[in-house]
Formats: structure tokens, C-alpha cells, sequence
């Protein structure tokens, strides 16, 4: 059954291929009730996967298969908090090395287009510091970065 509020994301058909990732790929994710169409429409048939229920890290989702009429852009994302660089760099790499592009600042999407910001604990406190000068010195550091680098973010902190 749904949440009262759920992250809806369109995908072209593939929303079922995409809640398996995103569970095998993000602790506390899975995969619920995979729904099939009761009639022909648009971008399927009778019988085609047409909605997904699943959650990421927790998040009550529900991926619909529109078809092609609708892009992801960066306007939406998933922002997801690292710990270390170990974990900043199997969650990118899963993303990245499974079809996915990399971007700037931590930013990458998946194969489906969809957007995600792997962002270590270190960055969000160290651009955030009361002490500005340290905070503008990571912040600088971040935007020369496709991959943020923990060590290099720590560097830059310290000046």
C-alpha cells in the first residue's frame, strides 16, 4: 500500500529494472507491489508493468512506466549522505559503472536519467562551517570535483 505522500518517478519502461537497482544497490531500499496495466494505454499493453511501488534509503516511491514523453532533469534529485569516501565511492560507482554519467560537485545520474548527488558527510559540514574562510576553501575545492574526494575536501579545510 502507498504512503500518504510518495515520491512519484516517471521512467520511459524500465521503472521495474530501476526499483531492482536501487535496492541492490541502496541499504534500507526494496522493492514492493509491481502493478500490471488492466488495459492497453499510451506506452504499453494489457498485462505490461505499469507502476512499481518501492522505497530508497527509506523513501516511499512509485515509478511509473509513461513512456518516452517525459526527461529527468536536475530539478529533482536524490541527495544522498556518504560517511566516508568508501562509501561515496561504491554508491557512484554503482551509479556511474552501471550505465550512468558522471557530473560535477557529486552530482551523477543513472542509466534512467535520474539524478543523484553523492555527497559526503565532510563536504555539507565543511561548506557549512562557521569558520568562512575554511568553508570557501572547500567549496572551491568541491567545484573542481566530479567525485568528491574526502581527503581533498579535509586538505582544503585545513588550508
Amino acid at each position: 500500500m502507498l504512503s500518504k505522500n510518495t515520491v512519484c518517478i516517471w521512467y520511459e519502461s524500465a521503472a521495474l529494472d530501476a526499483a531492482e537497482f536501487y535496492a541492490a544497490t541502496f541499504p534500507d531500499s526494496s522493492v514492493g507491489a509491481v502493478h500490471r496495466a488492466p488495459g492497453d494505454y499510451p506506452a504499453g499493453k494489457q498485462g505490461d508493468v505499469l507502476t512499481v511501488e518501492f522505497s530508497v534509503m527509506g523513501i516511499p516511491c512509485l515509478g511509473l512506466n509513461g513512456g518516452a514523453g517525459v526527461k529527468h532533469n536536475e530539478a529533482f534529485s536524490f541527495q544522498v549522505a556518504t560517511e566516508d569516501q568508501a562509501e561515496t565511492d561504491r554508491l557512484w560507482n554503482a551509479i556511474v559503472g552501471n550505465g550512468g554519467k558522471e557530473n560535477v560537485c557529486g552530482w551523477c545520474q543513472d542509466q534512467w536519467g535520474l539524478s543523484w548527488q553523492i555527497t559526503p558527510r565532510v563536504l555539507t559540514d565543511a561548506i557549512t562551517s562557521a569558520d568562512k574562510a575554511a568553508a570557501k576553501r572547500a567549496f572551491e575545492a568541491m567545484m573542481q570535483m566530479g567525485k568528491i574526494d574526502v581527503a581533498a575536501i579535509e586538505a582544503a579545510v585545513r588550508g
